[in-house]
């Protein structure tokens, strides 16, 4: 199930650097997150869904692509976004 809009809006207010801001890295991490948290879920009932598995895998890779260039850029942002999101640095 994909995000609705109100949920991605309130997302990009929260993480984002201004009113519509959807494509700075802070708020791309927080999509993936709650698409990754939605799939995981999904994945403990459905077992056998290999094909959500492999989409569940594209997008820890993706968030993990996004999460290594904000260290970079803005080491300060990305621990904040990762202490808010709850998200492991290795």
């Amino acid at each position: 199930m994909a995000l609705d809009s109100a949920k991605k809006s309130e997302i990009a207010k929260q993480f984002g650097r201004g009113e519509n801001d959807t494509g700075s890295p802070e708020v791309q991490i927080a999509l993936l997150s709650n698409r990754i948290t939605y799939l995981t879920e999904h994945l403990k009932t459905n077992k056998k869904d290999h094909s959500s598995r492999l989409g569940l895998l594209k997008l820890v890779g993706q968030r993990k692509r996004l999460m290594r260039y904000l260290k970079r850029k803005d080491y300060e942002k990305y621990m904040e976004v990762i202490k808010t999101l709850g998200i492991r640095d290795r």
